[in-house]
């Protein structure tokens, strides 16, 4: 809520009658001074003279005036000076001052309060509800306008009443689509409300109550983003049995998805409706979570299958867990450069001889970056230079992917001062690579 509003909302509901200093004669309603105008009657007499300025003592007998530098109170103090006016909950208000009150309690966190005065704004609201819903089944299949052809007129700060009133002319003049586009229009702060209640019944644990008010925004919009995700997110943890309910929180996060593809909503719906898929055609939650354990216990046995039935010096294989988990993680420019550095580390060990090191650098890399040329060639030259096994195989693989890398590591290799193991990577390079096109260049590299 605006500071102005709720400022307004405090001098409209506070118990004092007037806002003048205590003393100060009374101002017939709507006066408005001027340089021209009378003083009130009573009223010291002002002296005949440019502005006052600043700082400039007071006519004598006008009474003590606050300090106009004054800071408008916070909501804190604001909250404080609502809540010590007696009757304020029970006194008939506006849509807008129910309103504002309920979005100053729900922002600063005290939804009791809140839901009070949202509860009174969505009363004062109801008939203006009903009439679109009215409408719109008059309208029946026949296209709705939307707000700019329809022409409503509405402007900046109207109130729901005065909307409302205009809505209900249009209607008796027999424009029914224009009626119904302008009252789905001046519905735009009820929806609001709406919303913001059924989060705060959220909050204070009535998920009943919130999902009956995230359907009653659904009912005068089906496509409302916010409260398509609030009603899924709470049917998806609440009804985890409930497949009919499931269904439905999987068509609103669907439909949140397709009609907001930009929305900061639509990555996290996308993934709740692959859950909610996977849940539906497991039987309920309770069944997927036992099959998604049982899943884990397999692929762990067979991993570890795998791993005993490797030589005991062969790197272990990423488990289906690990691999899930690199795929997830997101690659962000920090952790680019860190693989980068491993890399550049990774080839230093080579030079150096030290090829275990050089191996657990590139282990490393690998698994996020598949496609490195550079880790894969230092990879299979690492497992080359400890003699594994597997390291032909490995050799062979980053052969077929890019054997130019391969060649360039040597470059690196000499660069760093490890001509041996740079001239032994070519001569295995061009025996096993035969074809290798830049053959020419490799044998001439050799005859240094």
């Amino acid at each position: 809520m605006s500071l102005s509003l709720a400022l307004a909302t405090a001098a409209l509901l506070a118990a004092e009658p007037t806002p003048l200093p205590p003393g100060h004669p009374t101002i017939p309603p709507g006066t408005q001074a001027s340089p021209t105008t009378a003083l009130p009657e009573g009223h010291p007499t002002m002296p005949a003279s440019a502005p006052v300025s600043p700082g400039t003592p007071l006519p004598q007998g006008h009474p003590p005036v606050s300090d106009a530098n004054k800071m408008p109170p916070s909501a804190e103090e604001l909250m404080k000076q609502l809540d010590s006016t007696e009757g304020l909950r029970e006194r008939e208000k506006t849509f807008e001052i129910a309103t504002s009150l309920g979005k100053l309690y729900y922002t600063n966190g005290r939804n009791a309060e809140a839901l009070s005065y949202l509860a009174q704004a969505q009363a004062r609201s109801e008939g203006a509800r009903a009439r679109f819903l009215a409408l719109k089944k008059k309208l029946g299949k026949a296209a709705m306008p939307d707000a700019a052809s329809a022409n409503c007129g509405f402007t900046p700060g109207q109130t729901l009443d005065v909307m409302d009133a205009a809505v209900q002319a249009r209607a008796k003049s027999g424009d029914t689509a224009g009626a119904a586009a302008c009252a789905r229009t001046a519905l735009e702060p009820v929806l609001d409300v709406e919303l913001l209640r059924g989060n705060a019944l959220y909050l204070q644990g009535d998920s009943i109550a919130a999902l009956k008010a995230y359907a009653r925004v659904l009912e005068v919009e089906p496509r409302h983003p916010e409260a398509l995700f609030g009603q899924g997110s709470l049917l998806f943890e609440t009804q985890g049995e409930n497949l009919p309910a499931l269904k439905t929180a999987r068509e609103g996060f669907d439909t949140l998805a397709e009609t907001f593809p930009q929305s900061p909503r639509t990555p996290m719906a996308r993934a709740l409706s692959q859950r909610i898929e996977e849940m539906v055609k497991a039987g309920g939650r309770k069944k997927w979570l036992a099959s998604r354990a049982e899943d884990r216990r397999v692929r762990l046995a067979q991993g570890q299958a795998q791993a005993a039935a490797m030589p005991p010096d062969a790197p272990r294989p990423l488990t289906p867990d690990m691999v899930d988990a690199v795929k997830n993680t997101e690659r962000t420019p920090e952790l680019e450069a860190g693989l980068a550095k491993l890399v550049d580390e990774g080839e230093e060990h080579l030079a150096r001889g030290r090829y275990q090191e050089a191996l657990a650098n590139y282990t490393r890399v690998v698994p996020f970056q598949p496609e490195n040329g550079r880790a894969k060639a230092g990879m299979a030259w690492a497992l080359v230079g400890l003699g594994r096994p597997m390291g032909a195989r490995v050799w062979s693989v980053a052969l077929q992917g890019d054997a130019s890398a391969v060649e360039k590591l040597g470059d690196t290799l000499l660069a760093k001062g490890d001509a041996k193991g740079a001239k032994a990577l070519w001569e295995k390079l061009s025996q096993d690579a035969p074809d290798y096109p830049n053959k020419a260049a490799l044998q001439a590299k050799l005859s240094r």
